[in-house]
């Protein structure tokens, strides 16, 4: 039987040591000093294993971890270019109450934590509804329809079981295109049925809102230039526009910026 590769490597280590004590005492000749020296050895020995496995193990883990929520953050990224700001717009225009809250989501470059958090308490009181008919419900159809592909792949992808809240919410977002598919016309639809699809809407509006925050948050902290133009076009702002007018923002001198693009 084949043996694992550490096994392997753990016969060649013991075996490299004991051909190391064995030239120490045929050159030194002094077998008293390599019997101490080797228990002093085995003393230190669970030391060792300690440190390996409760320090540099958990270093190990804490980095690997952030590794896996840089890419988690990547594809709500991807997400919210392709089809989430384009969900969020569409849908924060048709809730009507949407201006008791809209001001506490106009992010700007210099907010704090605190700011983050006053937005955030500000969606947590929100009662999210919309109320789209169905030249709203075609318009989002189409939108799901389109990018069907693109959130199955999103799905595949494993690193989404590191962020339960935006599986949740793209669970949200294909049963509302399950929904929107399986009915032949979105025109005339019963009172019911439009009540039911509201809910359904109302229920991405919510969680994808949350998660845009999130991201809002994350991107000004690790990559400026790609939250300068998320600012540039928030959902939630009416005139939101991409191109820059007026006088530039000087930029913090205290901002540096690594190669890659993201803040230190």
């Amino acid at each position: 039987m084949r043996l694992k590769w550490e096994i392997r490597l753990g016969i060649l280590l013991v075996c490299i040591s004991i051909l190391i004590y064995t030239l120490k005492f045929l050159l030194l000749g002094d077998p008293l000093n390599t019997y101490l020296y080797v228990m002093n050895s085995a003393g230190f020995l669970p030391i060792n294993v300690l440190f390996v496995t409760l320090i540099i193990n958990q270093l190990l883990a804490v980095r690997a971890r952030r590794e896996r929520l840089e890419k988690l953050n990547m594809v709500i990224g991807t997400f919210f270019s392709e089809m989430g700001t384009d969900m969020l717009k569409l849908l924060s225009r048709q809730d009507r109450s949407v201006d008791e809250f809209r001001q506490a989501l106009l992010v700007r470059s210099e907010w704090t934590k605190d700011d983050y958090a006053r937005a955030a308490s500000a969606m947590e009181k929100h009662r999210f509804e919309v109320e789209v008919d169905g030249m709203h419900l075609s318009l989002l159809k189409e939108i799901l329809v389109k990018k069907g592909n693109f959130m199955l792949r999103l799905l595949e992808n494993p690193v989404l079981l590191e962020h339960g809240p935006f599986t949740e919410a793209l669970r949200a977002v294909f049963h509302l295109k399950e929904e929107l598919e399986r009915r032949e016309s979105l025109e005339a639809l019963p009172e019911m049925d439009l009540q039911h699809l509201r809910g359904d809407a109302a229920r991405i509006y919510s969680l994808i809102g949350r998660q845009w925050l999130d991201y809002m948050q994350y991107l000004q902290r690790s990559y400026p230039y790609l939250f300068s133009l998320a600012v540039r076009t928030n959902p939630f702002d009416p005139s939101a526009s991409a191109v820059i007018e007026g006088r530039q923002e000087p930029r913090s001198p205290s901002l540096k910026m690594t190669a890659s693009g993201r803040s230190e």
